[in-house]
């Protein structure tokens, strides 16, 4: 009967010990922060919770294939005589190599971000709004730690948006591995 315990504790132990390979899905809250736009020195800080979806495919314990859908929030502010408000988001796919350790991943991911920005300037008894987008380079890393089918995943995600200083945005989130 112990040979039999002890097989299974080291078999349960053997499928937390690395992710599983296959189609996963997860969803993360966090903090971002899109800097001086427009140099009007006015940033995006969600001080709301921004959001993240994620969808990938892990065909081998080193490699991925991840998209995902990040709404960075908004804000508004005053300044003065008038006021500001932007919002954000973005879909980007990528690559993900990952360094598996037992029961713990590093992770590093380079792709491509397709970015949303809109928001208005009022002042002064003037207006002036604008709607950008763009197509940048996109980079990040993290970790996350597995649970077989379940990971805990923190991580990085940056890239250029045009007439700001910059995206960045911190992501905690939870990914289930199925298939």
């Amino acid at each position: 009967m112990r040979k039999i315990l002890l097989a299974a504790a080291l078999g349960l132990i053997a499928t937390a010990a690395h992710a599983a390979d296959g189609l996963y899905v997860g969803a993360g809250v966090g903090k971002s922060n899109l800097d001086n736009l427009f140099g009007s020195g006015f940033s995006l800080d969600s001080n709301n919770a921004s959001w993240k979806a994620i969808v990938g495919f892990r065909p081998i314990d080193w490699f991925a294939i991840e998209a995902n859908y990040m709404d960075f929030g908004s804000d508004r502010r005053n300044f003065g005589l008038g006021t500001a408000s932007a919002n954000a988001k973005a879909f980007g796919a990528y690559g993900v190599a990952f360094l598996p350790i037992p029961f713990f991943d590093v992770f590093a991911k380079a792709g491509l971000t397709r970015w949303q920005l809109d928001g208005n300037m009022a002042g002064g008894g003037q207006i002036f709004a604008f709607n950008d987008h763009g197509t940048e380079f996109a980079y990040g890393g993290g970790s996350q730690v597995n649970f077989g089918a379940f990971a805990a995943r923190f991580e990085y995600d940056a890239f250029g948006v045009r007439h700001t200083d910059g995206l960045s945005m911190y992501t905690v989130a939870a990914i289930w591995t199925f298939l």
